[in-house]
């Protein structure tokens, strides 16, 4: 049930040719002031292909646009950029070896958040320098990475970079490892746009998972994913009994709107829910866009989820505040009915995932999956009694800090 196609593995040239939606690739909005994949499921393209040992005790990993890349060993210093890389990391037992992060003020509490529910997952985010502030070959010079789990071609979309500083940091400190237009679907620049393949978030992170030499615990954790998914979309109410959603920012007398149900990993938490996405017939100039109230009131969705929500940017209390004062707020329906939801980060790697799309779930179908419960402002992931998790906590964990799963 719900959105099964998956595009994971599909080139860019094969997305286009099939007449998907290309999005923008500005970086952030909403997320100052101010995602995956359909089911998410695996295909049989599993992210672990192409890894491979040598004779000389080396071994390979693949993946688009970087191609197979050689390491000698497993990275013990790594650069991360985006969440989803840093708690790819944590899934695999390696959290201890990131030494960056995208603002790790905002990213680093909301990542324990969800770990506080996980015995013995920890993860120390403090003191990490958040890359994007000084995005400059000096930095990585200074930061000496191993491998940095960061795409080539979203690096030389940044002022002042273009292909021949890959190609040095790559000879003098360490290989670039990452994936970034898979999270929406958009369009890298060349020399990297012509065969870019998009991947899910969970080939995504199984790809990862082959450079760090931890395929045992992508796969336990795989199979946590799978069960979660299959349980959900097993059941879900018709289409025409399920709400319409928005997923947004509230900012300065405007909702940063984002879609529920498009391609991209961005969207792996909301996707598998397959709720009516209440702009869902909208196309914008961009990974977003942005309506009035009045315009929101106009499509009056039964659920609005806020994105990062469950961040330190934002005050829940003081959202719905304003809502509920607003003259045409306060008509909405989901303000009307207390369904204004503290929701997650964009940027989500797989133990996020999975809380995340377990939230979701119940915030979007109570009545199938239980009800959400109330979230205090800048509280951990809520407690939820063990009989109505959609996942076990204690398996996830035992998979990460070296059990083998139940």
């Amino acid at each position: 049930m719900g959105n099964t196609d998956v595009t994971g593995g599909l080139t860019r040239r094969d997305y286009l040719a099939g007449g998907g939606a290309v999005l923008g690739t500005a970086i952030v909005a909403g997320c100052s002031s101010d995602n995956g994949d359909p089911s998410e499921t695996a295909t049989a393209n599993d992210g672990t292909a192409g890894t491979s040992p040598t004779t000389d005790g080396s071994y390979t990993a693949s993946l688009s646009p970087v191609g197979e890349v050689e390491f000698d060993s497993v990275p013990e210093n790594v650069f991360t950029m985006y969440n989803q890389y840093a708690d790819m990391l944590v899934a695999l037992g390696h959290g201890d070896a990131v030494n960056a992060m995208f603002v790790p003020e905002m990213a680093g509490p909301s990542m324990r958040h969800y770990y506080e529910r996980l015995p013995g997952v920890s993860f120390d985010w403090e003191g990490l320098p958040n890359p994007y502030t000084n995005f400059t070959k000096e930095f990585f010079y200074g930061l000496d990475s191993d491998v940095h789990l960061l795409d080539p071609a979203w690096a030389i979309a940044q002022d002042n970079w273009d292909v021949s500083d890959i190609e040095e940091l790559t000879d003098n400190v360490g290989p670039f490892f990452g994936n970034f237009y898979s999270g929406t679907h958009g369009d890298p620049q060349e020399p990297y746009s012509e065969d870019y393949r998009y991947y899910t978030l969970w080939e995504l992170f199984g790809r990862v998972a082959s450079v760090f030499q931890e395929r045992e615990r992508y796969e336990q954790l795989k199979a946590v994913h799978g069960e979660l998914v299959e349980t959900i979309q097993s059941n879900l109410p018709p289409a025409e009994e399920r709400p319409t959603a928005v997923r947004v920012t509230l900012g300065d007398g405007q909702f940063w709107t984002y879609h529920l149900n498009r391609p991209g990993f961005w969207l792996a938490d909301t996707r598998p829910l397959a709720a009516n996405d209440a702009f869902g017939d909208e196309t914008w100039d961009g990974l977003w866009g942005s309506v009035g109230y009045e315009t929101m009131l106009e499509a009056d969705p039964d659920v609005i989820l806020h994105l990062w929500g469950m961040t330190p940017r934002y005050d829940m209390d003081s959202v719905r505040e304003t809502l509920a004062s607003h003259s045409v707020g306060r008509e909405l329906s989901a303000v009307q009915n207390g369904r204004v939801y503290a929701h997650g980060m964009r940027y989500h790697g797989p133990i996020m995932n999975l809380f995340q799309i377990e939230m979701t779930a119940k915030q979007l179908y109570p009545d199938v999956f239980g009800e959400w419960p109330t979230y205090e402002n800048g509280a951990h992931y809520p407690e939820i009694p063990a009989e109505e998790q959609l996942f076990d906590r204690d398996r996830v964990a035992e998979i990460i800090t070296g059990g083998q799963g139940v």
